[in-house]
């Protein structure tokens, strides 16, 4: 179902960042579908330039593709460079790259603790700082971090992964108290499990812990009885990211199929 008018995003220029997956490729062409010239990136090459081929179809949008690392501060930075070069400056960002990982606390390595934490939280923080004093000069701005369910309360085996998402949203919140008046919104989107490869990878671990069926984990952690969809999410943050939530700032967005009531 379309939602948005076709021209809302006309002019406008829009950074996707894990671009590759399914939360953010349909973030990508949803933004496309609604006029904005987008910029996407993520690690995996070859997803990227489908991704590219399939959204440059639509000829009332730019699109770029530029892969990075953004937990590489030189990646960071050329990232940036390319994506205004090319398309100018960006006024909304979709903060959306981000792992699993971590474990239980006797098992957490600090490498791996640093892993989650560098990609899900530090390496936001510094590419929305590199993108941030543009949209202050211009007076304009949206950017919407992807976070999680787990970033609002804690998950067995989740020390590292739900720390990196409280972090994000407490990112959020500070942020948007710096940034409103500036003429720029911060939010956050709290996917509960989303029918993703991470998605669906999380309620297997949760099914083999538990000795059921990954049905049975649907059916006991979601009323909804499914998994949201890629779309939905990307509806929601597109939503944030539009006019229509001007008064929406600093808020965590639950999309969890009532998940969030278990």
């Amino acid at each position: 179902m379309t939602v948005f008018a076709k021209d809302a995003f006309k002019g406008k220029h829009a950074l996707v960042t894990g671009a590759t997956g399914g939360i953010g490729s349909e973030t990508a062409r949803t933004l496309v579908s609604m006029g904005a010239n987008v910029t996407i990136t993520g690690r995996n090459n070859q997803k990227l330039e489908q991704l590219l081929g399939e959204l440059s179809e639509n000829e009332r949008s730019l699109v770029f593709a530029y892969p990075a690392d953004i937990t590489i501060e030189e990646e960071r930075k050329q990232l940036v460079k390319e994506a205004e070069n090319t398309n100018g400056p960006i006024s909304l960002l979709v903060n959306n790259a981000g792992i699993m990982g971590g474990g239980l606390l006797e098992n957490l390595e600090q490498e791996e603790m640093e892993r989650v934490m560098d990609l899900n939280y530090t390496s936001t923080v510094l590419l929305t700082k590199l993108i941030y004093p543009s949209m202050k000069k211009n007076r304009e701005g949206s950017i919407v971090n992807v976070a999680s369910l787990s970033g609002l309360r804690g998950t067995y085996g989740g020390t590292a992964y739900c720390a990196s998402k409280f972090a994000l949203i407490g990112f959020t919140q500070s942020l948007s108290l710096e940034a409103l008046e500036h003429n720029i919104r911060v939010n956050a989107v709290c996917p509960g499990y989303v029918d993703t490869e991470m998605g669906r990878s999380a309620a297997r671990n949760k099914a083999e812990r538990e000795g059921i069926q990954v049905s049975e984990v649907i059916k006991s952690s979601i009323p909804s009885g499914r998994m949201t969809t890629s779309k939905e999410v990307a509806n929601t943050i597109v939503f944030l990211l539009t006019d229509a939530a001007e008064n929406i700032v600093g808020e965590s967005v639950k999309i969890s199929g009532g998940a969030v009531l278990r």
